[in-house]
């Protein structure tokens, strides 16, 4: 996570643990685990943080892949389609090209150079 999305990462890989996202002096997100199964599925949900995020589930899952695997993401719970929501998935697109970025070479671009 502190490679390609924010390299202010606090968290250790249990279940039922909190682990939280630093992005500037005095923002952050929270998010507890609550699956973990490795190599297979990650998924939080966000007890801090914006607060169209409270209470939003994400979900990673890979898959097998010829090439390796595929990432399947989602950012579900949403009460409604707000600005944030589009902000957020914008966003979720640029990690994510950062993560990739990560994977082929070994250098991501995390928060805040994640547009680069």
């Amino acid at each position: 996570m502190a490679g390609w999305w924010t390299p202010d990462t606090k968290a250790k890989p249990e279940v039922d643990s909190i682990a939280r996202f630093g992005f500037e002096a005095d923002y952050f997100k929270e998010m507890k685990i609550t699956a973990l199964k490795p190599y297979s599925r990650v998924e939080w949900i966000c007890m801090k943080g914006y607060p169209d995020w409270i209470n939003t589930t994400l979900t990673f899952e890979l898959e097998p892949h010829q090439k390796g695997c595929v990432l399947l993401f989602h950012h579900d719970g949403w009460a409604n389609y707000t600005p944030e929501f589009a902000s957020c998935s914008y966003d979720w697109a640029m990690f994510f090209r950062s993560l990739k970025f990560l994977c082929e070479t070994g250098k991501g671009h995390p928060y805040p150079d994640y547009n680069k």
